[in-house]
Protein backbone atom coordinates (compact mmCIF):
# COMPACT_ATOMS: atom_id res chain seq x y z
CA UNK A 1 0.00 0.00 0.00
CA UNK A 2 1.30 3.47 -0.83
CA UNK A 3 -0.33 5.17 2.18
CA UNK A 4 2.25 6.18 4.80
CA UNK A 5 0.22 6.31 8.02
CA UNK A 6 3.07 7.56 10.22
CA UNK A 7 3.80 10.45 7.85
CA UNK A 8 0.14 11.41 7.65
CA UNK A 9 -0.27 11.28 11.43
CA UNK A 10 2.67 13.68 11.78
CA UNK A 11 1.15 15.99 9.16
CA UNK A 12 -2.49 16.04 10.28
CA UNK A 13 -2.01 15.48 14.02
CA UNK A 14 -5.59 14.20 14.40
CA UNK A 15 -5.23 13.60 18.13
CA UNK A 16 -4.57 17.24 18.91
CA UNK A 17 -6.83 18.37 21.69
CA UNK A 18 -7.71 21.75 20.25
CA UNK A 19 -10.75 23.62 21.40
CA UNK A 20 -13.72 23.90 19.13
CA UNK A 21 -12.97 25.71 15.89
CA UNK A 22 -14.59 29.08 15.43
CA UNK A 23 -15.88 30.19 12.08
CA UNK A 24 -14.00 33.21 10.83
CA UNK A 25 -15.81 36.34 9.70
CA UNK A 26 -16.55 36.70 6.00
CA UNK A 27 -13.96 39.50 5.83
CA UNK A 28 -11.23 37.07 6.97
CA UNK A 29 -12.12 34.37 4.42
CA UNK A 30 -10.71 33.86 0.92
CA UNK A 31 -13.82 34.94 -1.01
CA UNK A 32 -14.17 35.08 -4.80
CA UNK A 33 -13.86 38.68 -5.90
CA UNK A 34 -14.57 40.49 -9.13
CA UNK A 35 -12.99 40.95 -11.53
CA UNK A 36 -11.94 37.37 -12.08
CA UNK A 37 -8.30 36.78 -12.74
CA UNK A 38 -6.10 34.01 -14.00
CA UNK A 39 -4.53 31.85 -11.34
CA UNK A 40 -4.33 28.33 -10.03
CA UNK A 41 -6.49 25.67 -11.63
CA UNK A 42 -9.78 25.06 -9.86
CA UNK A 43 -11.34 21.91 -8.42
CA UNK A 44 -15.11 22.23 -8.07
CA UNK A 45 -17.08 21.15 -5.03
CA UNK A 46 -20.49 19.57 -5.75
CA UNK A 47 -22.33 22.69 -4.60
CA UNK A 48 -20.81 24.62 -7.53
CA UNK A 49 -22.48 22.31 -10.06
CA UNK A 50 -25.80 22.67 -8.25
CA UNK A 51 -25.55 26.46 -8.00
CA UNK A 52 -24.60 26.79 -11.68
CA UNK A 53 -27.51 24.57 -12.75
CA UNK A 54 -29.91 26.57 -10.59
CA UNK A 55 -28.52 29.94 -11.72
CA UNK A 56 -27.47 30.82 -8.17
CA UNK A 57 -23.80 31.62 -8.63
CA UNK A 58 -22.71 35.22 -8.28
CA UNK A 59 -21.35 36.89 -11.41
CA UNK A 60 -17.84 36.80 -9.89
CA UNK A 61 -17.99 32.98 -9.74
CA UNK A 62 -19.26 32.74 -13.31
CA UNK A 63 -16.37 34.95 -14.45
CA UNK A 64 -13.88 32.88 -12.45
CA UNK A 65 -15.14 29.66 -14.06
CA UNK A 66 -14.50 31.24 -17.46
CA UNK A 67 -11.05 32.59 -16.54
CA UNK A 68 -9.49 29.49 -14.95
CA UNK A 69 -8.85 25.88 -15.88
CA UNK A 70 -11.54 23.78 -14.18
CA UNK A 71 -10.96 20.27 -12.85
CA UNK A 72 -13.47 17.73 -11.60
CA UNK A 73 -13.35 14.98 -8.98
CA UNK A 74 -14.82 11.51 -8.93
CA UNK A 75 -16.03 12.42 -5.42
CA UNK A 76 -18.38 15.01 -6.93
CA UNK A 77 -19.28 12.67 -9.76
CA UNK A 78 -20.53 10.19 -7.14
CA UNK A 79 -22.47 12.87 -5.27
CA UNK A 80 -24.12 14.08 -8.48
CA UNK A 81 -24.93 10.65 -9.93
CA UNK A 82 -26.46 9.68 -6.58
CA UNK A 83 -29.49 11.65 -7.77
CA UNK A 84 -30.15 9.16 -10.59
CA UNK A 85 -31.07 6.62 -7.91
CA UNK A 86 -32.47 8.93 -5.25
CA UNK A 87 -34.93 11.07 -7.21
CA UNK A 88 -38.46 9.71 -7.54
CA UNK A 89 -39.08 8.66 -11.16
CA UNK A 90 -42.80 9.38 -10.67
CA UNK A 91 -42.15 13.04 -9.76
CA UNK A 92 -42.95 15.43 -12.61
CA UNK A 93 -39.64 17.30 -12.36
CA UNK A 94 -37.30 14.30 -12.17
CA UNK A 95 -36.78 13.81 -15.92
CA UNK A 96 -35.78 17.44 -16.48
CA UNK A 97 -33.40 17.46 -13.52
CA UNK A 98 -31.72 14.23 -14.61
CA UNK A 99 -31.44 15.52 -18.17
CA UNK A 100 -29.51 18.59 -16.93
CA UNK A 101 -27.28 16.45 -14.74
CA UNK A 102 -26.56 14.16 -17.69
CA UNK A 103 -25.58 17.19 -19.81
CA UNK A 104 -23.34 18.47 -17.05
CA UNK A 105 -21.55 15.13 -16.72
CA UNK A 106 -21.24 14.77 -20.50
CA UNK A 107 -19.56 18.22 -20.61
CA UNK A 108 -16.73 17.14 -18.28
CA UNK A 109 -13.60 16.56 -20.38
CA UNK A 110 -12.20 13.11 -19.51
CA UNK A 111 -8.70 14.53 -18.97
CA UNK A 112 -10.09 16.94 -16.34
CA UNK A 113 -11.71 14.22 -14.19
CA UNK A 114 -9.60 12.51 -11.52
CA UNK A 115 -9.84 10.71 -8.21
CA UNK A 116 -8.19 11.50 -4.88
CA UNK A 117 -5.06 9.44 -4.25
CA UNK A 118 -4.69 6.86 -1.49
CA UNK A 119 -2.82 9.43 0.60
CA UNK A 120 -5.49 12.09 0.04
CA UNK A 121 -8.20 9.60 1.01
CA UNK A 122 -6.39 8.45 4.15
CA UNK A 123 -5.59 11.96 5.29
CA UNK A 124 -9.14 13.05 4.50
CA UNK A 125 -10.38 10.49 6.99
CA UNK A 126 -8.16 11.94 9.69
CA UNK A 127 -9.07 15.56 8.97
CA UNK A 128 -12.80 14.81 8.69
CA UNK A 129 -12.67 12.95 12.01
CA UNK A 130 -10.83 15.82 13.67
CA UNK A 131 -13.28 18.44 12.35
CA UNK A 132 -16.20 16.20 13.25
CA UNK A 133 -14.96 15.97 16.83
CA UNK A 134 -14.08 19.66 17.18
CA UNK A 135 -17.37 20.87 15.69
CA UNK A 136 -19.57 18.18 17.17
CA UNK A 137 -20.79 17.20 13.69
CA UNK A 138 -23.89 15.00 13.67
CA UNK A 139 -23.41 11.42 12.56
CA UNK A 140 -25.63 11.93 9.49
CA UNK A 141 -23.35 14.75 8.23
CA UNK A 142 -20.07 12.84 8.59
CA UNK A 143 -20.03 11.14 5.14
CA UNK A 144 -20.35 14.53 3.41
CA UNK A 145 -17.60 15.94 5.62
CA UNK A 146 -15.38 13.03 4.56
CA UNK A 147 -16.13 13.73 0.88
CA UNK A 148 -15.26 17.41 1.37
CA UNK A 149 -11.99 16.52 3.09
CA UNK A 150 -11.16 14.22 0.17
CA UNK A 151 -11.68 17.12 -2.23
CA UNK A 152 -9.54 19.37 -0.05
CA UNK A 153 -6.60 16.97 -0.13
CA UNK A 154 -7.05 16.21 -3.82
CA UNK A 155 -6.74 19.94 -4.51
CA UNK A 156 -3.71 20.28 -2.22
CA UNK A 157 -1.86 17.38 -3.84
CA UNK A 158 -2.36 18.77 -7.32
CA UNK A 159 -1.75 22.43 -6.55
CA UNK A 160 -5.36 23.33 -7.39
CA UNK A 161 -7.71 25.68 -5.58
CA UNK A 162 -11.03 24.29 -4.37
CA UNK A 163 -14.05 26.43 -5.28
CA UNK A 164 -17.00 26.06 -2.91
CA UNK A 165 -19.75 27.83 -1.00
CA UNK A 166 -19.36 25.35 1.88
CA UNK A 167 -17.83 27.88 4.23
CA UNK A 168 -18.20 25.84 7.43
CA UNK A 169 -16.25 22.76 6.36
CA UNK A 170 -13.59 24.33 4.16
CA UNK A 171 -12.87 27.17 6.60
CA UNK A 172 -12.22 24.51 9.26
CA UNK A 173 -9.95 22.53 6.95
CA UNK A 174 -8.05 25.68 6.03
CA UNK A 175 -7.63 26.66 9.69
CA UNK A 176 -6.34 23.23 10.71
CA UNK A 177 -4.13 22.69 7.66
CA UNK A 178 -3.56 26.11 6.06
CA UNK A 179 -2.65 25.89 2.39
CA UNK A 180 -4.18 28.95 0.73
CA UNK A 181 -6.02 26.62 -1.70
CA UNK A 182 -9.66 27.54 -0.99
CA UNK A 183 -11.93 30.07 -2.70
CA UNK A 184 -15.35 30.60 -1.14
CA UNK A 185 -18.51 32.32 -2.28
CA UNK A 186 -22.01 32.95 -1.06
CA UNK A 187 -24.99 31.69 -3.02
CA UNK A 188 -27.19 34.15 -4.88
CA UNK A 189 -30.85 34.05 -3.89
Amino acid sequence: MSFDLARSLRRIKPQRTANAIRRRSIDALPMVEAPASAGAELLLDTCVYIDVLQGRTPASVDELLEARVVNHSTVCLAEITHLFGRLDPAHSGTKAVLREIRRTIDDIPPHRLSAPSETATGEAGMLAGLVSRLLGVERSERPLLLNDASLYFQALERGWTILTRNIRDFDCFDQLLPANRVLLYEQQS
